[in-house]
Order: C-alpha cells, then sequence, then structure tokens
C-alpha cells in the first residue's frame, strides 16, 4: 500500500466522513475504493472502445439497398 495526502474543502471532506462511516470504514478506504472502481471502469471503457474501432466499417448499402426516405423513418404518411 502506498500513503497518499489529499486536500479536500470541507463540504467534500463532511460527505467522505460520512459516507465512510456509513460503510464502517475510513476514508482513506473509501478514497480509494472510489479511485481503483474509477481506474477499472476507464479501463473497461477505453478496452471497449479500441475494440468496437478495430472493426472494419461496414457500409449501409449492401447489396443495391437504398437509404429509407425520411416519412419511411418517421411513418410521417400514417400521421398526415
Amino acid at each position: 500500500m502506498k500513503n497518499v495526502t489529499i486536500t479536500l474543502d470541507e463540504e467534500t471532506a463532511a460527505w467522505a466522513r460520512v459516507h465512510a462511516a456509513e460503510r464502517a470504514m475510513s476514508v482513506s478506504r473509501l478514497v480509494g475504493g472510489m479511485l481503483a472502481a474509477h481506474m477499472r471502469e476507464t479501463r473497461d471503457y477505453d478496452s471497449a472502445m479500441r475494440r468496437f474501432f478495430a472493426n472494419a466499417a461496414v457500409p449501409f448499402k449492401s447489396g443495391g439497398a437504398r437509404y429509407p426516405s425520411r416519412a419511411e423513418l418517421h411513418d410521417r404518411d400514417r400521421i398526415r
């Protein structure tokens, strides 16, 4: 474990103390857990983005199909 000093404004520090107490943990452990969760989410998001952009783009028009008209997309003829 690595010790790190952080500076919080009074409102944030009070919120952290209350949340930590509700979970029966220290503020240090609460902040560490929040940072670890954020790190995992960021890593997962970055990994998903890389996988998405690694795939080749598939053209919408395939096999001679045409783009639908605006009226077809929004079913305008039925509304009128």
